[in-house]
């Protein structure tokens, strides 16, 4: 975490209205210092920043037609550094979409709807609790050596 216990949180959506909407649930309801992209290749350029999460829209071509898809980006991101866990958000209710995801290793899948910052309050919950534990392992195993 970053900025004084603030998790750094990277929003990419192509959609500027539920961009912006997420940016004011999340700035509400918790310590986030925020940085918001309307396309994958922006936010890859801004990885050095170091998000400890990432919140990614599936398909992001609704700026630009020629734009890397939610998929190509993440697979950009995990490449970079396959630690950053990255949530990925979309209308679509596919079940193969959201098949498709996990297998390029998202954390989760989420589909847009009246509780999908319900269901992402619990993700990130999830993925900070897990990170905790895995860095208590990581230390007992140290101290076991």
């Amino acid at each position: 975490m970053n900025e004084g216990n603030k998790i750094k949180l990277f929003l990419v959506d192509d959609d500027s209205v539920y961009l912006k909407l997420l940016e004011i649930e999340f700035l509400q309801h918790a310590n986030f210092a925020i940085e918001s992209f309307a396309t994958g290749e922006i936010c890859i350029a801004n990885l050095s920043h170091n998000p400890d999460l990432i919140i990614l829209d599936y398909r992001l071509d609704g700026v630009d037609k020629t734009a890397m898809n939610g998929i190509e980006t993440l697979d950009k991101i995990k490449a970079f550094n396959p630690e950053i866990p990255v949530v990925m958000l979309s209308s679509q209710d596919k079940i193969e979409v959201a098949i498709n995801c996990m297998h390029h290793k998202a954390f989760d899948y989420i589909v847009k709807s009246e509780t999908a910052f319900i269901r992402l309050q619990k993700t990130i919950t999830a993925i900070f609790h897990t990170q905790k534990i895995e860095k208590t392992l990581s230390w007992y195993m140290e101290k076991l050596q």
